[in-house]
């Protein structure tokens, strides 16, 4: 009988050490998986990064600074008639925005006495003219600072107060809220708005000047960037120390948010879906941002909508939406349809989508990878979930510390403040532990600060933190990190709690709420409503001496001065505050107490928009709240 050998026109003439060094691969291969299941999942995120990184390093070496509108403009060369913009159906190419942007440009150089450097400020919605002002003054090196169109009155005047800017831009959509403020501006501040022409005395109408305007570009050197570090925009944030702070965006900080899709898998033939608001870094930065780095389409959306969203979606051949947790809750409570999972998206990016959720949308609407990641509009820190863990908000290892050093430290909740040991150092925290979430301050990972305000960028740093001379940025968040070094949100630290997406700054809240004659002292905190990302506002009341609650005007107040996620949803009233020990005001009781009538003695009020008007919370009020059928 003969051997295979035989039979095989190759003779078998392999060394004896060859099985070995294959038993030995295999073995390796086994205890990789065993012991180290995400190595190559984290090395080629990790080359990735690091790919990124060398790139913009040699740019920076050769004295070539490349910004995310110079790669635009290159690109409205490459590719004019590539569609980079669809909006409401219509579609612009990459060279209608070029063009338009810079009949923007022209006219501020010619109508202006802007200065490369100087600030304007943006108060629009979402729409394509948005992207041709940013564009069009960042074209002659301006500074734009992006206003959050919800904020209105004081809060809205203190932010243009924080950014200095020469010239404010308001959106044909808002000259109410223009009206608003227009009495109270600062003389020296311009006002232009997005129209043929204008009712308003001494503010400047936009459109038909832009109309008259030449497509030529300005000057080149109006917009190059002699460092990397240089401020672009200014994004205003909650953080947690009371008003919208102007978060300073350098140049470096926009070229990493844009990379952030080309890093989760995106290329050049997909199609992102923007519904998020443009003054957020994550659809201006990561959306708009992310669509030049790749040089993709991008359909934008004046305003989210749950029933429209998915239909969307296949009208345009989506491939890649952006999302925050309460989004794809909306989604999931919509009803169920046919065909649910008949469309392209293939990409999900965002952050603080709850666990629950985030089954439910993989469930329901198919194979679509959720990219959740971390990261604060102003920090030096960023994580990204390349692996699809469900409830990560990314992964750590070795080398990303050696790249990127953070720490998670013990947090006093009572004193608010990081713990120390005898010797005046911060501790950290083991694995499976909360901890406040740090990130060191360095050349390579600086902090660049808010702008018009040192105060408040100091007291976003920790000093003397591990040793003598070194100094850390204070996130604010508090985070979990595993014993397979997967990072979790826990929650947030201080006077901010979460809501619809947004950040609410509890002191902006109480300083509207004793402006009524009837308050004598307000505490407002955030409440856990089951089946809600976040936290819902809810203020505890002090009335001031023989002053009843009128109820009609505290509604009238809040819904006024406050944008509508920071209007406390609850309202508790109380015949004495709760201090700390340091004469701060006590949450941490009130937090656990929550809103519910059958545990809480003191008169409880619930905000109902119907009636205009806060009702008393009721238990049937409580438990319609908590079975969905009143809506929040």
């Amino acid at each position: 009988m003969r051997s295979w050998d035989d039979l095989s026109p190759f003779p078998m003439l392999l060394p004896s050490w060859v099985p070995g060094v294959a038993a030995g691969i295999a073995s390796l291969h086994l205890i990789q998986k065993l012991l180290f299941p995400y190595f190559w999942a984290d090395l080629r995120y990790l080359l990735k990064v690091l790919l990124y990184g060398l790139r913009v390093e040699s740019y920076r070496q050769r004295g070539k600074i490349v910004t995310v509108l110079d790669k635009f403009v290159k690109l409205a060369e490459k590719q004019p008639h590539k569609a980079f913009l669809i909006y409401d159906g219509k579609v612009l190419s990459y060279r209608d925005v070029d063009r338009r942007s810079n009949r923007v440009a022209q006219v501020f150089l010619h109508h202006g006495t802007l200065k490369k450097g100087d600030t304007v400020a943006l108060l629009m919605g979402n729409e394509p003219d948005f992207i041709h002002v940013w564009f069009g003054l960042a074209k002659l090196g301006c500074v734009v600072a992006f206003l959050n169109f919800n904020v209105r009155s004081r809060s809205l005047l203190h932010c243009l107060t924080s950014c200095e800017p020469k010239i404010l831009i308001v959106g044909a959509d808002l000259l109410g809220t223009l009206e608003e403020i227009l009495p109270y501006l600062q003389k020296d501040i311009s006002v232009w708005i997005m129209s043929k022409d204008s009712t308003f005395p001494n503010v400047h109408s936009l459109l038909d000047k832009m109309e008259a305007a030449s497509e030529d570009p300005v000057p080149v050197g109006r917009r190059s960037a002699s460092n990397l570090k240089s401020s672009v925009l200014y994004i205003f944030t909650s953080g947690t120390t009371g008003l919208p702070k102007a978060a300073v965006i350098s140049h470096m900080q926009v070229l990493k948010g844009a990379a952030g899709l080309w890093a989760f898998g995106a290329t050049a033939e997909d199609i992102i879906y923007i519904t998020l608001p443009l003054y957020h870094s994550a659809a201006s930065l990561l959306g708009i941002g992310g669509c030049i780095e790749l040089g993709a389409t991008c359909v934008l959306r004046k305003k989210f909508s749950a029933s429209q969203f998915w239909s969307d979606c296949k009208k345009y051949n989506v491939t890649v939406i952006q999302y925050i947790g309460e989004l794809c809750r909306y989604l999931c409570s919509q009803p169920v349809k046919d065909g649910e999972k008949n469309h392209k998206v293939r990409l999900a990016v965002g952050n603080g989508v709850r666990n629950d959720v985030w089954r439910e949308f993989l469930d329901r609407f198919g194979a679509v990878k959720i990219c959740e990641f971390y990261g604060a509009t102003e920090g030096n820190i960023c994580f990204m979930n390349h692996t699809g863990k469900i409830g990560s908000v990314g992964r750590t290892n070795f080398f990303y510390k050696l790249f990127f050093p953070f720490d998670l430290i013990k947090y006093d909740f009572q004193k608010d403040e990081p713990i120390r040991n005898k010797h005046g150092w911060c501790e950290k925290v083991k694995k499976g532990e909360a901890g406040l979430l740090i990130s060191q301050v360095n050349a390579k990972n600086p902090f660049f600060g808010y702008a018009g305000s040192k105060r408040h960028t100091e007291k976003k740093l920790l000093s003397e933190v591990f040793k003598k001379g070194d100094l850390y940025f204070n996130t604010g968040d508090l985070m979990v990190q595993d014993h397979e070094n997967f990072l979790y949100f826990w929650d947030r630290i201080g006077d901010t709690f979460r809501w619809k997406g947004e950040n609410v700054a509890t002191t902006e809240v109480s300083d509207v709420i004793v402006m009524l004659d009837f308050i004598q002292e307000a505490n407002v905190y955030g409440v856990s409503v089951p089946g809600h990302e976040g936290k819902a506002g809810m203020a505890s009341l002090i009335l001031k001496q023989n002053k009843a609650i009128d109820l009609e005007q505290m509604y009238k107040q809040v819904v006024t001065y406050l944008p509508g996620y920071a209007c406390p949803l609850f309202l508790r009233v109380q015949e004495t505050m709760e201090m700390t020990g340091t004469f701060k005001q006590q949450k941490f009781r009130l937090v656990d107490e929550g809103f519910n009538p059958s545990t809480i003695t003191d008169p409880l009020y619930f905000l109902d928009n119907s009636k205009q008007t806060y009702i008393l919370l009721t238990k049937e009020v409580y438990e319609r709240i908590l079975s969905g059928q009143i809506k929040l």
